[in-house]
């Protein structure tokens, strides 16, 4: 692969093992698209790119491939079998760890590295991070809401990881993507936001964060101030007759 002899150029050998991981991402992920239509396999050739950019070697490059393998009717044991228990292992973590809980000040992921290999941290957060990356950069095939809770969680969260751990260009495009997604809603200029607010105070309690997030999220991708407006005004006429529905039940048992 192209990826593996440009950051791995002396290391023919290495890239035997990134071949058979993309072949091997390409049988499972068979007849799989993402929600803009493209193969799945698109995904994962984009997260191992960014994962062989930021200098990981090739085991590291052979997970991002196939960090999505476990979604698929690839045997148990079968990763660890052709490719290694360290393999196995990352994809493993890739899916498990909580990254809040990763120490910033033992990170160091960036192009000078040292030449010793990266830590089992580092490599599980090149590895998020590239798929977080890509997944913003599509994120526009997502549902409003989603496309909210992921942007929060990574302006929140992943781009100070990245700029901790000396991915700078990471951390900034990573910020730009979730601010392009989140300014409508954050934008002090926009008098919608805090209306769609107060409206959810006419629906119970219960109901209001869910309601409220999903209003937000959806404000957020509109383009322009006149389908915003238009969209706060139908939610302002359809607030009250949502708020009947969803008392309703709470009515009922009341009578029993």
């Amino acid at each position: 692969m192209a990826l593996a002899r440009t950051h791995h150029p002396d290391a023919d050998a290495d890239t035997a093992p990134i071949v058979h991981a993309h072949d091997e991402a390409a049988l499972w992920h068979t007849g799989q698209t993402r929600r803009s239509g493209d193969p799945l396999l698109t995904h994962c050739l984009a997260v191992a790119a960014i994962v062989a950019d930021v200098g990981m070697p090739p085991s590291v490059i052979c997970a991002a491939l196939l960090h999505d393998i476990v979604d698929t009717h690839c045997p148990p044991g079968r990763v660890s079998e052709y490719f290694g228990p360290e393999v196995a292992d990352l994809i493993h973590a890739v899916r498990t760890a909580e990254l809040s809980a990763i120490p910033l000040e033992s990170l160091t992921v960036d192009h000078a590295r040292p030449s010793a290999p990266p830590t089992r941290e580092e490599a599980v957060l090149a590895i998020r991070l590239a798929d977080r990356l890509h997944n913003m950069r599509t994120i526009a095939f997502v549902a409003p809401a989603k496309q909210y809770r992921k942007a929060r969680e990574t302006i929140d969260v992943l781009a100070p990881l990245a700029r901790a751990a000396g991915l700078t260009e990471v951390s900034r495009e990573l910020h730009d993507l979730s601010a392009a997604v989140l300014r409508p809603t954050t934008s002090a200029s926009g008098l919608n936001p805090r209306l769609l607010t107060l409206l959810t105070l006419l629906l119970p309690a219960p109901h209001r964060a869910r309601w409220q997030e999903e209003w937000h999220a959806e404000l957020a991708t509109l383009p322009t101030r006149r389908t915003r407006i238009r969209f706060t005004l139908r939610v302002l006429l359809g607030t009250p007759g949502l708020s009947l529905t969803l008392r309703r039940p709470l009515w009922r048992e009341r009578r029993w």
